[in-house]
């Protein structure tokens, strides 16, 4: 009953203007588990989501240094008896024995909007009851066939592999890592659970592998190669940057966004503009969206 009061009122503190599904997402809520396992170190934990029966999905990386996970609800633990894992994308689905809690529906993250509603729940800090956390989508970036999220839902250590919801409660994405300086948290799509389910299963552990979001600088995406110059306010590099996304990606909204940003930052506002007209003059309502 306590935790679930605590949810009813965050909730109620959260969303005061937008409708929001306050049954399904106390189910989302009542969805979040913790990983722990020990290592050399002592004892490491992250955040899953029950997503099928006696199946939660987590952040590959939080396996990597132990080698025998398991999972807790409440005061109770379950063992993990195998992992279907993508190491590539970060997504791990851990089969557990015997979990009585009811998975949450899976949503997409195709139809999301700039600036709609989305609420974390996880496990900052290792907290044994869920934390939520309200944000707004930034932006989505499509790879590799699915739209990444970014957005302002906070998440500390801990929650590493927690969920990201839509207001009806629906799972579209995974938190697993953020940039540092400008508060940006990314979310990797709810849609690459169900290809992730059809991977043979592993019983062996520690799961490692690089994933997508530690690649070498060089070869980032540019909406990742974006993050440093952002944070660290360099506005020339940033244009650099932005300029080879557009030459590279031209129909891609988001990095003509980001180009004008940073000309904006450098008081290049009319040099955008003139170049979005010859580029495409079809693009000038991404400038006047957003106030440029």
């Amino acid at each position: 009953m306590t935790r679930l009061l605590i949810l009813i009122l965050t909730l109620t503190t959260t969303f005061t203007i937008h409708a929001f599904d306050r049954e399904n997402l106390m189910k989302a809520w009542s969805s979040s588990v913790v990983i722990r396992g020990y290592t050399d170190d002592g004892l490491a934990y992250g955040s899953g989501v029950v997503v099928a029966k006696d199946k939660v999905v987590t952040n590959c990386h939080v396996l990597r240094k132990t080698k025998s996970p398991w999972v807790s609800f409440g005061d109770t633990s379950f063992p993990v008896t195998g992992v279907q894992a993508d190491r590539w994308h970060d997504l791990c689905l851990l089969s557990v024995f015997n979990l009585p809690v009811e998975p949450v529906p899976l949503g997409n993250s195709k139809n999301l909007k700039k600036g709609q509603e989305i609420v974390g729940i996880g496990h900052s800090g290792g907290a044994p009851v869920a934390l939520t956390t309200g944000g707004n989508v930034i932006a989505t970036y499509d790879f590799e066939g699915e739209n990444i999220i970014l957005s302002s839902a906070k998440f500390r250590m801990g929650a590493s592999g927690s969920g990201l919801f839509d207001l009806k409660g629906n799972l579209i994405g995974i938190n697993t890592f953020k940039t540092t300086g400008y508060g940006n948290y990314y979310s990797l799509p709810a849609d690459w659970i169900k290809p992730l389910m059809k991977k043979k299963v592993e019983t062996v552990f520690p799961i490692n592998g690089k994933a997508l979001w530690e690649e070498d600088e060089d070869k980032k995406p540019y909406f990742l190669k974006i993050a440093i110059p952002k944070t660290k306010k360099n506005w020339a590099e940033l244009v650099l940057v932005t300029e080879e996304w557009v030459e590279n990606e031209p129909n891609n909204t988001e990095a003509w966004y980001e180009l004008g940003y940073a000309y904006e930052k450098l008081n290049k506002v009319a040099q955008i503009k003139a170049k979005l007209d010859v580029v495409d003059p079809n693009k000038a309502w991404i400038f006047k969206n957003n106030k440029y």
